[in-house]
């Protein structure tokens, strides 16, 4: 009886070629909708089956901020409508978001990170209001690779370090830290590899640099610290502010102070201003972006 049952029974064998473009489209998507944007993507190079379902708006509008519109047009063309980006896809929309995009005529840059979505903004030196930059025997700006702007502020030797800077942004809801981005001593290369130019670097042991920033909603933070660490960047941590309204500007105000004039201080480098999500490490959310 069971070599009967053997006989007659058939075992059906599924085939490689047309397994998964069986499967239904809107099946794939709903699945893909729970990955996260790099993991769409290279499952979207399986077949072509993927590769459309890949594409559904709902998948990118779930990975995109509430308010990416309003983001959007921060980067896009003056000349751009809401009609221009309307018509985009999702896909495309976070693939834009998510690539560094300058704005304020190339002072200041945001971008997503590309598995969650985060908003992560940086502010250069030249968007910083520096007291004595116009006079090149204090301050000047040094070009350099290690920037994302190309160039960052060196101090040569002054009495009053006065650095302040503000941003308004349509911040995604959340909570968000600042960073200042330092180092001591002049980056620079020879015979191709990476040195720093030290001699200048004095006056930061004896009294510590002070830190400010305000955010809406009456949100203030403070903080000292003395700058060490010759020939590193560094990111000093300012202070975290709260977003409640994505749809409503958040105003910062930020600042870097020592004004104590009874000694000079020189050969500091300021690159930078970092804001990321406060669930990000500063340095590692900065190395990776």
């Amino acid at each position: 009886m069971g070599a009967a049952f053997a006989k007659d029974c058939t075992i059906p064998v599924c085939s490689s070629s047309n397994s998964f473009d069986d499967v239904p489209e809107n099946c794939i998507s709903i699945v893909l909708m729970f990955l996260e944007p790099p993991e769409i993507c290279k499952l979207a190079a399986l077949n072509r089956a993927f590769r459309a379902a890949s594409s559904a708006d709902f998948i990118w509008n779930s990975k995109l901020p509430s308010n990416y519109a309003v983001l959007l047009r921060r980067i896009l063309p003056p000349c751009s409508s809401d009609r221009d980006y309307r018509r985009l896809p999702k896909k495309e929309i976070f693939a834009r978001l998510s690539r560094p995009n300058l704005f304020d005529r190339g002072t200041k840059e945001l971008w997503l990170d590309k598995s969650s979505g985060k908003l992560f903004v940086s502010i250069s030196a030249k968007a910083l209001k520096i007291t004595g930059i116009e006079d090149r025997r204090y301050w000047n700006f040094v070009p350099t690779d290690e920037s994302r702007f190309e160039s960052v502020a060196y101090l040569k030797q002054i009495w009053w370090v006065e650095i302040r800077g503000e941003l308004e942004l349509e911040f995604p809801k959340g909570n968000y830290s600042l960073y200042f981005r330092l180092q001591l001593g002049k980056p620079s290369k020879k015979f191709g590899r990476r040195v720093t130019e030290v001699g200048q670097v004095h006056g930061w042991e004896i009294k510590p640099v002070r830190f400010e920033m305000t955010a809406s909603n009456a949100q203030k933070a403070s903080s000292e610290c003395y700058l060490r660490h010759s020939g590193n960047w560094v990111l000093h941590h300012v202070g975290d502010f709260c977003v409640q309204n994505p749809n409503l500007q958040t105003h910062i105000k930020f600042s870097l102070i020592q004004i104590d004039c009874t000694h000079t201080k020189g050969g500091l480098c300021v690159d930078s201003v970092f804001i990321c999500p406060s669930q990000f490490e500063g340095k590692a959310a900065f190395d990776s972006s």
